[in-house]
């Protein structure tokens, strides 16, 4: 039984040396030559520091610079934090206030950045450190390392918002990510012949999936150019040209190829396994993917960055009105999903309730902030007999006859409308089934006590209304109604919802 990934990879660069394993676009790798640049930066590390399970914060543009980083910070005994280069500097130095990081692997181009926002620890220039030369003490040191670090130690942490507007940095284990990538590996039949196309920013837990199948497994793992998001023909094109065949993206990259009908004037030739996470998917825009793409297969991931990346999952394998929520299906392996009722009790069948995870997935908690990690990391209500802990994600969902978790919206977007408990989700899984519908966000403004509706379309708020009335009660249609050209997505592709509540 392997303890840690490094033990994975070096398994892999055995057996796939001279494949290729990372392809930016810029420039290409060998596992051999990532093997080699990881152990390059692992020794420069050590060389500054011989503490181990540090916080060690990754400042690079995103190219496969990253990849390489993320594995000597892991062979050096430390655990990695991926930075956003585009992110106000003030964020970032939040984060590196929690952190209390004294180490920064960047280049030479952000170290002066670093510099000049006020930085005075110490930055690793990853491209001084490729061509050093490795020792046998070095190698050796390095080797007894990668025998010390145990599935329990931390691998890396991505820090998401905060309510009180300062980030909090979740921290993963070993463990969680090796669960995580086995589960995936044999559900989704991962080979090293498979070519993945990531998509997921390296802050944004989403590419964990991408990043460790390729090590685990051999697979190529190719970073798709973010500039190709924007044109859905150029992007298909791009995934042609390429010839990958497994993509994990958010459901906005996939409304987008709807939208634009991107499908009319090319097709992918290579693509047969289609993952999304991060935001429900459209019933109405999965349905133009598999009207005209039949043959690959589809699934959609559900989990907070709090779960190791998901925590459930649903293999498409029926069809699906527009306007019918898509499950978010059932528990991965060696994972625990419970439903609970405001009283704290298991929900029957159909019944709402607050999704809490139980497992290896769990997170460690928030780096440096017991308090908050208290106070959704609890103990399992349903005994008191020994530590046993479960995150409550803050998602309402409830179980089908056919025994998938249907998500319903979060408990901090229920909101209370005229007297009755909405599900502002619900309201946007109904509009997103009418016909000229393109996307649709719904939000509540408490002032005006009015709910209201961003759309995207070419039909008429009078019509939308009128379609509204036959399938929802009357106090759930919006009262305000907002056409938009294009909606504000933030770094990860999500919709931007704090952009659009300052139009309100």
């Amino acid at each position: 039984m392997k303890c840690n990934l490094i033990e994975y990879f070096n398994d892999t660069v055995t057996k796939f040396s001279d494949k290729v394993s990372l392809d930016d676009n810029q420039n290409q790798l060998t596992f051999a030559e990532l093997d080699r640049y990881s152990n390059c930066l692992a020794t420069a590390i050590l060389n500054v520091s011989s503490s181990f399970r540090l916080p060690i914060c990754v400042y690079l543009p995103k190219n496969l610079w990253n990849i390489v980083s993320f594995i000597g910070i892991m062979k050096s005994g430390n655990f990695y934090v991926p930075l956003d280069v585009k992110t106000p500097f003030d964020r970032t130095s939040k984060i590196l206030d929690k952190l209390n990081s004294s180490i920064i692997v960047s280049n030479s181009e952000f170290r002066n950045k670093l510099v000049q926002c006020g930085f005075s620890g110490h930055i690793i220039c990853i491209e001084d450190e490729l061509e050093s030369n490795l020792t046998v003490d070095s190698l050796s040191k390095l080797e007894s390392i990668k025998n010390s670090v145990i599935d329990l130690d931390p691998i890396y942490s991505i820090f998401t918002s905060g309510s009180t507007g300062t980030p909090k940095g979740v921290l993963i284990s070993q463990r969680g990510v090796i669960d995580y990538i086995e589960w995936a590996r044999e559900v989704y039949s991962v080979t090293e012949n498979d070519i993945i196309g990531n998509q997921a920013p390296f802050y944004f837990d989403n590419s964990t999936l991408d990043i460790y199948l390729m090590i685990v497994t051999g697979a190529k793992l190719n970073i798709i150019p973010e500039d190709r998001f924007t044109f859905p023909i150029k992007l298909i094109e791009y995934i042609n040209e390429k010839h990958i065949n497994f993509v994990f993206w958010v459901p906005s990259v996939l409304n987008s190829i709807s939208n634009f009908d991107a499908f009319s004037s090319v097709l992918p030739t290579s693509l047969n396994k289609i993952l999304f996470a991060g935001e429900a998917m459209p019933n109405k825009h999965l349905n133009y993917w598999r009207s005209k793409y039949p043959n690959a297969l589809y699934s959609n991931l559900y989990g907070p960055t709090e779960i190791t990346v998901d925590c459930t999952y649903y293999i498409v394998d029926r069809s699906f009105n527009d306007d019918d929520p898509l499950p978010i299906g059932k528990a991965c392996k060696n994972t625990q999903v419970l439903i609970f009722s405001d009283s704290g009790n298991i929900v029957e069948v159909g019944e709402i309730g607050e999704l809490c995870v139980r497992g290896t997935s769990l997170a460690f908690g928030y780096y440096n902030d017991f308090e908050k990690s208290e106070s959704v990391f609890v103990q399992n209500p349903l005994h008191n007999f020994y530590s046993d802990k479960i995150y409550k994600t803050g998602d309402l969902v409830y179980e089908n006859n056919l025994g998938e978790l249907i998500f319903v919206g979060r408990k901090d977007s229920q909101i209370k409308h005229m007297g009755y408990r909405i599900e502002l989700g619900e309201i946007e899984t109904a509009i997103h089934g009418i016909d000229g519908i393109k996307n649709v966000c719904v939000l509540y403004d408490n002032k005006q006590s009015q709910i209201v509706c961003f759309y995207i379309g070419d039909i008429s708020f009078a019509d939308v209304r009128k379609y509204l009335l036959d399938i929802l009660p009357k106090y759930m249609i919006p009262t305000k109604w907002i056409l938009e050209k294009e909606f504000p997505f933030n770094a990860n592709g999500k919709i931007d919802r704090l952009n659009l509540f300052s139009k309100i």
